[in-house]
């Protein structure tokens, strides 16, 4: 057997699959999971964005309420990951369908492509900082593809290690936190970052700062079920991602939003979403925990791309691991090219909204009242069943999500709304499918919530 063989069935026997598990984790644990998770750099850099366009005070208040919003969405569609034992990509297939599923997939892949090219770059521009400030040498498209290379090594290779050391980096990030906070606070008083002069020419509004803080919420709920899953209870699934959630994200966005707060006060330039402008003031060993944190959640990123690619369809036989990793990895670093998509970042968080409001709406409608709290082993079957509806695809749901995705454009771009366009976008799409599954639930006898762990099918061949 070959040396790439061996390698191949190594990953294919410890790789991870779509089939439902029997959590143990207890909610202080899901509570820490949730908290690394998200005090990662990409969050801290969103707070960048929205000093000095909107007034600092009025954008904490923003950050908290736009958490506690997309929070609500997030540990709901976790908890049916708890009670059911799927993945989120997985518990699609119950509203859009067997084969009506792969949208969704589809869609998930595609941003979390784009988040693997965001934060690619930005471990190419910490590393970059740190060479250019020891050499004089600077190439942050170079760096971006090395640092990315490495990425989709780490995936293949040590995604299980990297997974054990990103809560100890989330420690050392949480550190540096701090010590902004101390630094912004003790330079100048809170009433300082208070009145900062607002600059409307950079774009940003309330309702924009609401929508991008929801936007990130909605981004990692597509991860929620994949967690929660993993919960021993409900409670401890709510409770635990709910808290560690919003006080990660609460915490770093304000940390970004003092951190371009105090550059403006220093009468430096602030240019949003971007590390060299945070590293300067706080020294190198800030660059160093940035491009740590962002290699540890990129190769996570990337392992996540290659399973949701190969556990798309239940039942089949799935795609390899080794080349479809390779394939999405050379797709990765080509991209991490693209610095022009750190220009479009808040274009890409709206989108992410845009995408993927609708589909939780539809997939909380769905389990909650539709199906009346419960999925049945069907879900795990690869055709056939009551999630095949007309020919693997659940059309109701496919027309209502686009709906709702085209509902959240004209909210944000045509007819602005008082509220953002996520929430009126999500509220849409949540009330027009529940009136075109109305049918649906009258047929739907009430069943006992099962946990899917007990059903789950013969484990199927690779191809």
């Amino acid at each position: 057997m070959s040396l790439y063989s061996r390698l191949e069935h190594y990953l294919e026997e410890h790789s991870d699959d779509a089939g439902p598990v029997r959590g143990e984790l207890s909610l202080p644990r899901i509570g820490m999971i949730w908290l690394a998770a998200n005090l990662v750099v990409t969050t801290l850099l969103t707070g960048t964005l929205f000093v000095p366009g909107v007034d600092y005070g009025l954008v904490i208040v923003l950050i908290i309420v736009g958490t506690l919003v997309g929070a609500a969405v997030l540990v709901t569609v976790g908890n049916i990951g708890t009670r059911t034992g799927l993945p989120t990509m997985a518990l699609t297939r119950g509203p859009f369908g067997t084969r009506g599923s792969l949208l969704p997939v589809t869609a998930n892949v595609v941003i979390l492509m784009g988040w693997s090219w965001v934060q690619a770059m930005l471990a190419g521009i910490a590393l970059d900082f740190l060479v250019a400030s020891v050499t004089g040498f600077s190439s942050p498209v170079m760096f971006a593809v090395l640092c990315q290379t490495l990425v989709v090594i780490l995936a293949i290779f040590g995604h299980t290690g990297i997974a054990k050391v990103e809560p100890w980096l989330a420690v050392l990030i949480l550190g540096i936190m701090s010590y902004i906070f101390i630094v912004a606070f003790t330079t100048f008083a809170p009433a300082e970052f208070a009145a900062i002069p607002v600059d409307e020419s950079l774009g940003y509004d309330p309702i924009l700062v609401l929508d991008v803080v929801i936007a990130t919420a909605i981004s990692w709920t597509v991860l929620s079920a994949d967690f929660n899953r993993f919960a021993r209870t409900g409670k401890a699934g709510i409770i635990g991602s709910g808290i560690g959630y919003t006080l990660s994200t609460i915490i770093a966005m304000v940390v970004g939003a003092t951190a371009i707060g105090y550059v403006v006060l220093s009468g430096g330039e602030a240019i949003p979403f971007d590390p060299v402008t945070i590293v300067t003031p706080f020294g190198a060993p800030l660059a160093i925990i940035i491009f740590l944190s962002v290699m540890a959640t990129n190769t996570m990123v990337v392992y996540g791309m290659v399973t949701t690619i190969v556990n798309a369809v239940p039942g089949v036989k799935k795609l390899k691991f080794l080349p479809t990793a390779l394939i999405v990895g050379v797709i990765s670093i080509v991209g991490a090219t693209w610095f022009g998509l750190l220009d479009q970042f808040t274009t890409f968080l709206v989108t992410i909204g845009a995408l993927f409001a609708p589909v939780f709406a539809i997939m909380i409608a769905d389990y909650y009242i539709v199906k009346r709290g419960a999925y049945t082993a069907d879900i795990l079957r690869a055709r056939d069943g009551r999630y095949w509806y007309l020919g693997g695809v659940n059309w109701a749901a496919v027309v209502v999500w686009l709906i709702g995705a085209v509902a959240a454009y004209v909210f944000s771009y045509v007819w602005p709304t008082p509220i953002g366009a996520t929430i009126p976008a999500f509220v849409l799409t949540f009330v027009l499918y529940l009136l075109v599954s109305l049918r649906e639930r009258s047929s739907t006898q009430v069943q006992p919530s099962e946990h899917l762990a007990d059903a789950a099918p013969e484990p199927v061949p690779h191809a």
